[in-house]
């Protein structure tokens, strides 16, 4: 006779602690659980809900500008603090910790700052800024304290420029920056005078942006709707790219070397190979007026954009569309945004006077989690992916409510593309066999790519 016999050890089963759970033994056999499919789809159900009422991206608004804040920077080396330039020609040095100003200079330019970066180097406090006066100015935040009787440090370097500068860059690791006028200029930071003059048939460039991995690339956009990238070791132009509007931004992918975005006039923002731009490689459209500013993740996964229409926009670089649209009532017209360095947070500047800063996942809680916590939401996540193609699930991820404004211009454009597909298609078909070929999305804004 054959006999079958469990066999079980208590200590597989018994607790530790008092707070330890209880541990079960569980067959995992699919047929004695008829109803797992259904109690994972409502468990993924219950979790989108979840996510969206608990979302609350908006944290803090920094005030202190009197003007809009029109060029921010971050640095590498830095995850605390933020440097912004308004319209008035204030510089200023925010703490993100203590979520106030930490040095500001009050009249650090005759007019609107037009550009920041920071000098590289972990040991280093030193950034640059630019401004419609012609000047560019090294500070130093460790050679003044916060200004309380409003005067203004000294720079520790100025550089005379013959116009007015729209924008600057600086080289990974080498002392030279790059800056925008009606060329493009290479400074070293030894000498008063520019070692190098860069210009392609511009008339005025508005941004130039220096590839951070391939440190000998640098990218630049005109008001000719020109995209053109030079070499900073035969300085000469190596292609130029022409759009069918201007572009506003151009932001190097931190993870791949080749591949940029650019933040476009036509509402879009294109994400490009430099090895091949005859196309872009993707196209992510949500925006409903000029995309004015965008930045990648430190990942390299992921994109923000704020645009003229009060709103930023956060995106996965290989979809076209946002996963997530950001806006108060008090916000205006968003000028430059950047993704902190942690990959946790993000930060805009608005025509408002105000730094904004954000989750860069809405319902995400800061803080530490214990085991289990992390457990669930893990689990969590990994049910919403697993039925985020299912109608109800996908609903409740998708759903945002958004400004009445935002709405009717995004539903009045959708009519606009829907009516101009008509029409081509309608041409298409009384047209010759042939003579009408469909042209693929990302090639349409391209009007021309040349190579030197």
């Amino acid at each position: 006779m054959k006999v079958k016999a469990l066999s079980r050890s208590a200590a597989d089963y018994a607790r530790e602690t008092k707070s330890d759970i209880q541990r079960l033994p569980r067959n995992v056999d699919p047929v004695l659980h008829p109803l797992e499919r259904a109690r994972e789809y409502k468990r993924a159900l219950n979790a989108a809900k979840l996510e969206r009422m608990f979302a609350k991206p908006f944290l803090a608004s920094l005030g202190g500008h009197i003007d809009g804040i029109y060029s921010m920077a971050k640095n590498a080396w830095d995850l605390d603090h933020i440097t912004t330039g308004s319209g008035d020609g204030e510089v200023r040095v925010w703490s993100l910790s203590r979520q106030e100003t930490a040095w500001r200079a009050p009249e650090a330019h005759r007019g609107m700052v037009k550009g920041i970066c920071n000098v590289p180097g972990g040991s280093t406090d030193r950034f640059l800024s630019v401004g419609a006066d012609k000047l560019a100015k090294v500070w130093c935040r460790s050679e003044g304290a916060v200004m309380t009787d409003g005067t203004t440090p000294e720079p520790v370097a100025t550089y005379n420029g013959k116009h007015a500068f729209g924008a600057v860059d600086h080289h990974r690791s080498r002392p030279l920056f790059a800056t925008s006028s009606s060329l493009v200029e290479v400074w070293d930071i030894d000498r008063s005078e520019p070692i190098a003059n860069l210009t392609w048939g511009a008339d005025t460039v508005n941004t130039v942006r220096m590839n951070q991995t391939e440190v000998n690339v640098l990218a630049s956009c005109g008001t000719d709707r020109s995209i053109i990238l030079y070499d900073l070791r035969t300085n000469s132009p190596l292609a130029k790219l022409v759009m069918t509007l201007s572009t506003n931004a151009i932001s190097w992918n931190p993870m791949e070397a080749f591949v940029f975005a650019t933040a476009n006039e036509d509402h879009n923002v294109y994400t490009f190979d430099m090895r091949r731009m005859d196309h872009a490689t993707n196209v992510l459209r949500d925006h409903v007026s000029a995309v004015m500013d965008v930045d990648y993740a430190p990942t390299g996964q992921e994109l923000v954009s704020g645009g003229y229409d009060r709103s930023v926009r956060l995106w996965d670089a290989a979809r076209g569309h946002s996963r997530d649209v950001y806006h108060t009532k008090r916000m205006q017209r968003v000028f430059c945004v950047k993704y902190t360095q942690d990959n946790a947070y993000v930060l805009s500047g608005s025509d408002d006077s105000n730094l904004r800063l954000w989750r860069a996942r809405a319902s995400e809680r800061m803080g530490p989690k214990s085991n289990r916590e992390r457990a669930t939401i893990e689990y969590a996540e990994k049910l919403k992916d697993r039925y985020k193609h299912v109608d109800d699930v996908r609903k409740v991820l998708r759903q945002r409510n958004v400004p009445k404004a935002i709405k009717r211009a995004s539903q009045t454009k959708h009519e606009m593309h829907a009516s101009r597909r008509r029409k081509e298609e309608n041409e298409r078909k009384t047209a010759r066999p042939g003579s009408k070929p469909r042209a693929p999305e990302r090639s349409k804004a391209i009007l021309g790519v040349t190579s030197k």
